[in-house]
């Protein structure tokens, strides 16, 4: 089972990935990055996209609807995963289960010229399914 450095390299080849990183989305730290990160700042783009993690794991609105009303339970996101795309890049945040309390996700981007979205979310959900940490 990979470690968060063995995740992070795996996700690097993907096509058209530009970096990623795993990120403690309670606290905005990032544990892991590598490649270039949006706006230069690994740490700053780690504390925004825990914003934007937050906001979908804790509004019951993104719930499924078994869910309905409950929010998070501190135990499994309601969310899987997160897709925000603009004019060059695709950012896609994939939730980690794990058997503490679940507030973490791998942040990937990717260039929407040579990255290819489908795939790349689901090299991530069997990274997350895979991911050691501690």
């Amino acid at each position: 089972m990979p470690g968060i450095d063995e995740c992070l390299l795996e996700a690097m080849r993907l096509p058209g990935a530009l970096g990623a990183a795993v990120v403690d989305w309670t606290s905005g730290l990032a544990l892991g990055t590598v490649g270039d990160a949006p706006g230069g700042d690994h740490e700053t783009t780690a504390a925004e996209a825990a914003e934007l993690a937050r906001l979908a794991a804790e509004h019951r609105a993104f719930a499924p609807d078994e869910e309905e009303g409950t929010g998070w339970d501190g135990q499994d996101p309601p969310v899987e995963d997160l897709i925000v795309s603009n004019r060059d890049t695709y950012h896609l945040l994939r939730f980690v289960r794990t058997t503490f309390d679940s507030s973490v996700f791998l942040h990937l981007w990717l260039t929407r010229t040579d990255g290819n979205l489908a795939l790349a979310r689901i090299r991530l959900g069997e990274m997350a399914g895979r991911l050691v940490l501690g």
